[in-house]
């Protein structure tokens, strides 16, 4: 079982290096800690390549991936690579899929609400390329002990049986305690409100409703796990995340938009506001993808 971490030699490179760790000791993954170097193209700043500064470059980045390396435990396995492309999101995605890895875990920005999420030009790229989960991590992110908790938020519209299926899988793989989680915008007409017409009630009955029809789930799976069952209330989607209970080692786990292409991942409205006031960290699930006992990604 391996993850790909998307290293960048800043805050935001060790937030994913601290989250990946989390993720890998719960599960006893190994870490592939990617470095993205400039590919040689007619576009690129220093083209044709300038004598000597090719050498400088990999001599720099080598160094960077080896200081990534060191803030890696030495009870979780890792090893480094550097991968050449143009873009740099294109070339986590190759990355991924030449090592089979089951997950990408990449770093966010510090500009969002509260400085504790905000996707850049990269995430933004992956949550719309990537066909496997990618996991973010907030700014500052500092846990490198196991996730001790799994919160999977189930909104209204198709997908919400896949998402669900992924999270029992994952929780029940990693022991961990599930929670599923519905938010419900209370008096806001405005672009921060719920789906038309929803209420506390109409969350809380949607939350069963989806977990008794998941037809991926084996008979008793869901009631061995026994998932609390929380529905969020606010002025708007991001204080009703806000006024959620969060434990230190939660991970939050939502699925792709209606609109994402088959097994690819794209972030809907919704889920961007919960990432904008998300104080833990946030696995997104691409469309329609399956997770097999063989494969054990996650």
């Amino acid at each position: 079982m391996r993850y790909v971490v998307g290293y960048t030699a800043n805050a935001r490179g060790g937030d994913a290096v601290n989250l990946a760790v989390a993720l890998a000791r719960r599960q006893g993954a190994a870490l592939d800690l990617v470095m993205v170097m400039p590919q040689d193209s007619p576009y690129n700043g220093a083209y044709p390549p300038v004598s000597g500064i090719g050498d400088i470059m990999s001599q720099q980045i080598s160094q960077w991936v080896e200081e990534g390396l060191a803030l890696i435990p030495d009870d979780v396995p890792a090893q480094a690579h550097i991968q050449r492309g143009e873009s740099e999101a294109e070339a986590l995605i190759a990355a991924a899929q030449e090592l089979g890895a089951g997950l990408l875990v990449i770093g966010a920005s510090s500009t969002g609400l509260f400085k504790r999420f905000s996707i850049g030009s990269v995430a933004s790229s992956l949550l719309h390329a990537s066909m496997i989960p990618v996991a973010l991590a907030p700014s500052g992110y500092s846990r490198i002990e196991p996730i001790t908790r799994l919160t999977c938020a189930l909104g209204t519209r198709s997908g919400a049986e896949e998402v669900l299926t992924v999270s029992v899988a994952m929780a029940k793989r990693r022991g961990l305690p599930l929670r599923l989680v519905s938010l419900v915008a209370l008096g806001n007409d405005g672009p921060g409100a719920s789906e038309p017409g929803a209420s506390v009630d109409d969350a809380r009955a949607h939350l069963r409703g989806v977990a008794e029809a998941s037809q991926d789930l084996e008979p008793g799976e869901l009631e061995t796990l026994k998932p609390e069952i929380v529905v969020g209330t606010g002025r708007s989607i991001e204080d009703a995340v806000d006024r959620l209970d969060w434990e230190d080692g939660e991970l939050l786990m939502i699925g792709s938009s209606r609109l994402a292409q088959n097994k690819s991942i794209f972030l809907g409205a919704t889920a961007n506001r919960i990432l904008r006031a998300l104080p833990v960290p946030m696995i997104v699930v691409p469309r329609d993808f399956a997770l097999s006992d063989e494969e054990a990604t996650l």
